[in-house]
């Protein structure tokens, strides 16, 4: 008697632990199964991959999606709705919201936002302050919580720790991986004053490569010192690549798909304030190194660091322009677009946005597609040629930084624990995402 699954996934070429090669994928009750040929299994639903190739669900580890307090920006609806249009099964959402998220109470009240309107998995990270480190061990634990996140540089509220003793306070008080912000915001302050009014191209020059370079060997040191597990945000200089790539022991390296692809001061004569980021969009230099470090192995992971703001907003003249671009919907196509101009394989695409996710963070059962894990699949045209339209994004500012550019790659359907999500650029089953669990906080 055949085997009965609730989907196969067939007839498409997978992309996994083993290699890359042809085989389907079973599922039952939201769980990989059997991958190999099930052409003689019955299933109540199949999905027919020919030409498509299969990966581990994408999942993007930063994202801002701004609720609650500033949801004219985005929502927590929104928000996941572009990455599932984008081909992300999961999200891990950044505490610089209204009321900041910094206590159980706020954890648990986006938690209880996200339930039946998100339509991917996710994760919140609880902010790191002065007031609340010593609580830190705690609140780390707390389901649906990915971690600890500091900024080094300017942020929102109280969130700004921008001290040595305040880092040093919040990483003796956590156990778990922390992610920080890295800019000096001494040297920040110092450089305010180098901004050009209504000339983008001196933003990088306000938030120069030394303030990030300088702040990063400030929390090696202290991460070094206390024996703590660091991972560093959106790294944006050539020098960094080579400072964190001798300290791999205890820091991580997440890198964006802007940083990788827009360059200053191109980005900025063009784009004006859609290219206003922090950390900037530097010159070609840097965005060379950003590619060395990937191809030697620095980069661990992918982040979109997906921040939105509205039009209006960003047509204020600089520097009253506020600093953050979209990004979720369209961190698929920008890295399948380097992978078939060469610049990495399919594997280590894979390998920088679900297995490191999976490495870093110590995900229960994502990022992975092997039998036990969850269901998720992020399924692409590697042959599709779209372009990238402000009109096809589904975040509420309505805009994108790659509008026109050729994506050569695209997601054709999202699987998230067994459920077709999206498919042909249409959310078809909404609201069905759930908390991303942690082998970490599995008895929280």
């Amino acid at each position: 008697m055949a085997d009965t699954y609730d989907l196969i996934v067939h007839g498409g070429e997978v992309v996994n632990h083993d290699g890359r090669g042809a085989a389907d994928i079973g599922v039952r009750g939201g769980k990989i199964v059997a991958i190999g040929d099930l052409a003689q299994a019955s299933a109540a639903e199949r999905f027919n991959a020919a030409g498509l190739t299969v990966l581990p669900g994408v999942i993007d580890t930063q994202v801002h999606f701004r609720e609650p307090g500033l949801e004219w920006k985005e929502d927590l609806e929104s928000g996941s709705r572009g990455a599932v249009l984008g081909g992300v099964v999961a999200v891990f959402e950044m505490p610089n919201t209204e009321p900041t998220t910094t206590d159980a109470d706020a954890l648990a009240d986006k938690l209880a936002r996200a339930k039946g309107r998100m339509h991917c998995d996710h994760a919140f990270y609880v902010g790191g302050t002065h007031e609340n480190a010593t609580f830190l061990g705690e609140l780390e634990r707390l389901p649906g919580c990915c971690g600890i996140k500091v900024f080094m540089g300017a942020s929102t509220g109280t969130l700004l720790v921008q001290d040595d003793e305040g880092v040093e306070q919040v990483l003796r008080h956590v156990n778990r991986r922390a992610a920080f912000h890295s800019e000096d915001e001494y040297r920040l302050a110092d450089r305010r004053g180098l901004a050009r009014t209504g000339d983008w191209t001196s933003h990088p020059e306000v938030r120069d490569a030394q303030a990030a370079i300088e702040s990063t060997e400030r929390l090696l040191r202290i991460a070094r010192k206390l024996g703590k597990r660091i991972h560093v945000l959106h790294v944006t200089t050539a020098e960094e690549v080579e400072i964190l790539a001798r300290h791999k022991d205890v820091a991580s390296v997440e890198m964006t798909p802007q940083h990788l692809t827009l360059e200053g001061p191109e980005a900025y004569e063009r784009l004006k304030g859609f290219a206003q980021m922090n950390p900037p969009i530097r010159e070609a230099r840097h965005r060379a190194g950003l590619w060395r470090g990937l191809a030697a192995g620095v980069t661990d992971v992918i982040g979109s660091d997906h921040a939105p703001h509205t039009r209006e907003e960003k047509a204020r003249p600089y520097p009253a322009s506020p600093s953050g671009m979209p990004g979720v919907q369209t961190l698929v196509p920008v890295m399948l677009t380097h992978v078939a101009e060469g610049r990495l394989s399919i594997e280590r695409f894979v390998d920088l946005t679900s297995h490191g996710a999976n490495r870093l963070f110590g995900l229960a059962d994502k990022g992975r597609l092997a039998v036990g894990f969850d269901a998720d699949l992020t399924i692409v045209d590697l042959k599709a040629r779209r372009t990238i339209t402000h009109e096809a994004m589904a975040n509420r500012a309505g805009w994108t930084p790659f509008d026109g550019m050729e994506a050569k790659g695209w997601p054709m359907a999202t699987v998230i624990r067994g459920q077709i999500v999206m498919r042909d650029d249409e959310v078809v089953a909404e609201g069905r995402g759930e908390p991303v669990r942690f082998a970490e906080t599995l008895a929280g």
